[in-house]
This record gives structure tokens, C-alpha cells and sequence, in this order.
């Protein structure tokens, strides 16, 4: 039944010209699929641009929480449905990691997705107990060489961005260093606090109370530029580390096969979107660098994010748990 009405909606679309399509859409309430449980940072984001949207549009963008397997849950599903317009995957970094990390996946990054655009991008910080001893990046490396083999870190789960980060860190920087996986950040943020791990990369939104709180010490951000929610932390390219830029990026895809000139219309609506105020102050207060673009610069961006996360996960040898 769900082939039937696949091939028929694609009949549809091929016997309606698509920009009188386009120029309706949409004309009831739009999917937008996300690969996280409800109240994470992704989550946060995507209602807000979901709740705008749905302003401008006229119709209601409703928020599907699809969690698991690394987002490959989300991903499949956001491929295998019908490219009408009416969904959309508010994707991350996740839907260019899971292909690498799990070797086999029901879905194509590059084939089965036509980018819309980027929509922001979550710094990262490097941040330590603050009961080691190493007030700067430096020292923290120093730190690490001598004690090779001693320091463990945090992270989100195997493969996620905050284990790669931070295992790209050890091999561009050359230090030893130990994985401990926990299931999410608030775990290993917790056991980082107590001294049961040394250090952890994480998105600056999950772990600012921390830092705010003095529970935890912030080294350095791994984006390109300073936070101004953590406007004194310097950047790894400050401190020393050149070359290195890592990022919780978002942005949103739909299935191939959707038309044109419905991609042109939502990039449109979320340019529209993600340039109000409020808006920009709702995001930046969750540490997000607002981006926008068009389809083609995410695409561009997917193909050159692939082999680099590809790369971050055969060298820290990632195993999908």
C-alpha cells in the first residue's frame, strides 16, 4: 500500500506542472523529522525554526522525533518518503558520520537527499575537570604527553561528534588518550565533574552551566571563531592547534525527487526564517552561529564533509555500538 501511494504521488507530481505545484505548496500541515529525543540542543533548534515557519507558511511544520541508531532511523525514514514536500529532515553532522560508522546503511547521503540549505552551526568546546591541572590548551597538551596514555575523556556514545572531536584532537595533536563512551552527554558530563574522566568536547550549549558553575574548566572552542557565550575562551587555532575545525552543524534536506521550485520555495521560507530577530536571538542564546545559503552550498558542503568524517572515524576506529 505505502509503494501504491508512493507511485501515485510521484504520477501526481509528474502530470501537475511543477511550478503551479509549487505555488500551492504547501496546503496542509508539513513533517519535519529530526534524529533526537525531545528537549536535546537539535530539538530546541528545530522547534524554534518549525514554530516560524509555520507562521510564514501558513500551515503547520509538526516536529517528529525519530531517535536511534545514530540517526539512521530518521535518515531512512526521511529518504524512503514521498517527495511531495510535505517532508523534511532536519538533519546533522550525524547524516554524514552514520554511512562511515555503520558501513551499511538503508540510505545514500549524497543520492537519496536533496540539500535545502544549512542552518546553523554549534560550537564545541574543549573542557577539562577542573581539578586538573592545566589552565590553557597547552597545558592540557603538555599535560597529556606526560602522562601519555593516563587521560581519559567523555563522550555522547561511539561515533558521535563529540567522540570524534575529540579523538581528532589526540591524533592532530599526537597525545594518548582513552575513550569512555557514555549514553548522551548528560552522563559523561556528570562523571567528567566528578573526576571520573578528565576532559570531553561537547556543543557550548550542553555544556555552559557547567562551565558557568565552575564545575567544569573551558580550554578552547573548536570553531573557527570566539562564542560570545564564552567570549574569553580562545579557539584551538589560538591556542596553537592550526587546521582543525569542528562543528555541530544542522541543516535540512527532503527526499530527491522533490521538486524544484518546492526546494527554492523552503529555502526561500528558512532564509526568511533564520534572518528574524527573534529568531537569531532565540538561536544565538542556544550558541548557535546562524548560517543560511542555498541548496547548492549545502550540497557542496555534504561532499566535502563525507571524506572528513569518514577519515575521523577510521582513524579513531569507531564501531557502531
Amino acid at each position: 500500500m505505502k509503494l501504491l501511494c508512493r507511485l501515485l504521488s510521484g504520477l501526481l507530481l509528474a502530470w501537475m506542472p511543477s511550478a503551479l505545484w509549487a505555488q500551492s505548496w504547501p496546503t496542509k500541515p508539513v513533517r519535519m523529522i529530526i534524529a533526537f529525543p525531545p528537549g536535546g540542543p537539535t530539538d530546541l533548534v528545530s522547534r524554534v525554526l518549525a514554530q516560524r515557519l509555520s507562521e510564514q507558511l501558513g500551515q503547520q511544520v509538526i516536529v517528529d522525533n525519530k531517535p536511534g541508531a545514530g540517526g539512521n532511523i530518521a535518515a531512512e525514514m526521511a529518504a524512503k518518503a514521498v517527495p511531495d514536500g510535505y517532508t523534511i529532515f532536519y538533519n546533522t553532522s550525524a547524516i554524514v558520520i552514520g554511512p562511515a560508522l555503520y558501513g551499511k546503511v538503508n540510505y545514500d547521503t549524497l543520492k537519496d537527499f536533496a540539500p535545502v540549505l544549512l542552518t546553523a552551526s554549534v560550537p564545541m568546546v574543549l573542557v577539562v575537570n577542573p581539578q586538573l591541572p592545566a589552565r590553557s590548551l597547552k597545558e592540557f597538551l603538555d599535560l597529556a604527553k606526560s602522562r601519555s596514555g593516563a587521560l581519559n575523556y567523555s563522550s555522547s556514545g561511539t561515533g558521535t561528534i563529540t567522540h570524534l572531536a575529540s579523538a581528532m584532537m589526540s591524533t592532530q595533536t599526537g597525545i594518548q588518550t582513552q575513550h569512555i563512551p557514555y549514553k548522551g552527554s548528560a552522563p559523561g558530563l556528570v562523571d567528567l565533574a566528578s573526576g571520573q574522566t578528565q576532559f570531553m568536547t561537547d556543543t557550548i550549549n550542553t555544556v555552559l552551566p557547567y562551565v558557568r558553575d565552575n564545575r567544569l574548566r573551558g580550554l578552547a572552542v573548536t570553531s573557527s571563531k570566539r562564542s560570545p557565550l564564552l567570549p574569553d575562551l580562545p579557539t584551538l587555532a589560538e591556542s596553537g592547534i592550526t587546521g582543525f575545525e569542528a562543528a555541530a552543524w544542522q541543516g535540512i534536506v527532503v527526499p530527491t525527487g522533490t521538486p524544484a521550485e518546492i526546494i527554492q520555495k523552503l529555502n526561500a521560507e528558512v532564509n526568511k526564517a533564520l534572518a528574524h530577530p527573534d529568531i537569531r536571538s532565540r538561536l544565538a542564546a542556544q550558541g548557535a552561529d546562524i548560517l543560511g545559503g542555498t541548496p547548492a552550498e549545502y550540497a557542496a558542503y555534504l561532499r566535502t564533509e563525507m571524506p572528513r568524517w569518514a577519515k575521523a572515524v577510521k582513524d579513531s576506529g569507531a564501531k557502531a555500538e
